[in-house]
């Protein structure tokens, strides 16, 4: 029996730049709760900004936030990691030879840029509707670091800045692309899939009672992790292979979970 659907947002529950599920979807959601079926939304964002998204049913579902980095339940912390700082700072250091490249560090409730590009400020203020504040040095921000993000918006994507990091940083950290603009950095333990196994255990569920859709390689793990899994058509080279079936639409499959 199905306990809990897992699912990445962008370009996976999201259709293109879609910046929160439709109508559809939050229906979908509702009638797979009132049959006992628990969703869990996961991504790289961060947690204040899939909650909000998730409006009309935003206290009915689970969160894994910041690529694993932070598990929440019920506005309960279930798991939380952090980077260690000179590390980041390190990287921090070494984007600046990269002028199109903009940093973001992101902490439990707020996320911190030293970027100084207007539009980039406005497109994660405004369309993204980040809860971002620009500071003027990110050694400043005191928090704990849950993650370091890096994004290129100058139409070259992650193409040109992750191996850059990559080859410089691979072996010291762990590094996924999210999304088709941003390189994340996080725990070498955290990831959507061993927070999936947290939550799941956390809920009274087996990781084997649910079902996992993703396309991007951030998503690996958890399609590994869950019972059954599914990769979008359009997923990422290679993202398939870790997944046992693909879909066109993830609201295509909680169709038919709902209809059996």
């Amino acid at each position: 029996m199905i306990k809990y659907i897992a699912s990445d947002l962008d370009g996976t529950l999201l259709y293109k730049d879609a910046q929160k599920p439709d109508s559809e979807t939050f229906d979908l959601i509702r009638r797979l709760t009132d049959a006992g079926i628990h969703f869990i939304a996961a991504s790289g964002r961060q947690y204040i900004n899939m909650y909000r998204m998730f409006g009309p049913i935003q206290d009915e579902i689970s969160y894994i936030a910041e690529n694993g980095a932070l598990v929440i339940d019920q506005h309960k912390t279930i798991a939380k990691g952090s980077l260690d700082r000179d590390l980041v700072f390190s990287i921090v250091d070494y984007s600046k030879q990269y002028p199109a490249c903009n940093t973001l560090l992101s902490c439990e409730n707020v996320c911190y840029t030293d970027s100084t590009d207007p539009s980039y400020i406005k497109h994660m203020q405004e369309v993204i509707q980040y809860n971002m504040k620009p500071v003027d040095d990110l050694r400043s921000v005191k928090e704990p670091i849950l993650k370091l993000a890096m994004s290129d918006f100058s139409g070259c994507g992650t193409s040109k800045i992750d191996p850059l990091f990559r080859n410089k940083f691979g072996d010291q950290i762990k590094i996924v692309t999210s999304g088709n603009e941003w390189v994340d950095f996080v725990s070498p333990d955290a990831n959507k899939g061993t927070a999936l196994e947290k939550l799941v255990n956390y809920l009274g569920f087996d990781l084997s009672e649910g079902i996992a859709f993703g396309d991007q390689y951030n998503d690996i793990e958890m399609l590994q992790m869950a019972g059954d899994s599914y990769a979008l058509s359009h997923c990422a080279p290679g993202v398939e292979k870790y997944a046992k079936h693909t879909t066109d639409s993830v609201q295509e499959v909680l169709k038919k979970v709902l209809a059996e």
